[in-house]
């Protein structure tokens, strides 16, 4: 290929690169914040650098293993309904960004799906960036008036009998969905069976992924 089609053909690959609007109000202000504690050396450029690459490199594997570890050993899984905070930190989560968190369980007769109608709260640590959706206003203002065609749109079904709770995360409380173990993992390894929770499932929106599948 000569030099002149690789050219056009590495700049059809890429999206237009729009020019971004003006800093909000609030952006002005972390960003006023931050220079200030850099100024005064309360912290670092580095340190907040490395603070943002630690946070964007979260993801939801983490709260798959904790899933997994409930579904795998009943001593884990009452510490945990217990004292959430707890017991993650027992599975190496840095617990120190967390205020406070609960774990809520999925059962045949009881589904729970959370939200945040206020913004975006999220337990980052376990579960990484939020999704758009969670942060839509539409998702925010309609999970807690109908439940239930909101997870219909979300592919889910649920019988008349299974009670919906909605809990709404807060500044000061996250909550951590445990979905039920699906049918036909007798025999799966704890790892196997993280390869079956997914980001949605401990949202409440879906269920745990069936082997296979």
């Amino acid at each position: 290929m000569h030099d002149h089609e690789h050219d056009h053909a590495h700049e059809a690959a890429h999206a237009p690169i729009v020019e971004r609007d003006a800093l909000t109000y609030y952006e002005r202000r972390v960003q006023a914040i931050q220079a200030l504690l850099i100024e005064k050396g309360v912290v670092t450029a580095d340190e907040v650098r490395r603070t943002i690459e630690a946070m964007d490199a979260r993801s939801p594997a983490m709260g798959a293993k904790i899933v997994a570890r409930v579904w795998v050993d009943p001593d884990f899984r009452a510490r945990l309904l217990a004292d959430t905070k707890a017991a993650v930190a027992e599975m190496g989560v840095d617990t120190g960004s967390l205020i406070k968190i609960a774990a809520v369980e999925n059962t045949e007769s009881l589904h729970n799906v959370v939200v945040c109608t206020l913004c975006s709260c999220y337990p980052r640590a376990l579960l990484g960036l939020p999704p758009d959706w969670y942060k839509s206003l539409n998702y925010r203002s309609r999970v807690v008036k109908d439940p239930r065609g909101v997870l219909e749109e979300f592919g889910l079904d649920l019988d008349s009998d299974v009670e919906v709770r909605v809990y709404d995360s807060t500044a000061d409380m996250r909550y951590l969905v445990i979905p039920a173990r699906p049918a036909g993992t007798e025999g799966m390894s704890e790892e196997q069976l993280a390869e079956l929770v997914t980001r949605d499932s401990m949202i409440g929106v879906t269920k745990a992924r069936k082997p296979n599948r």
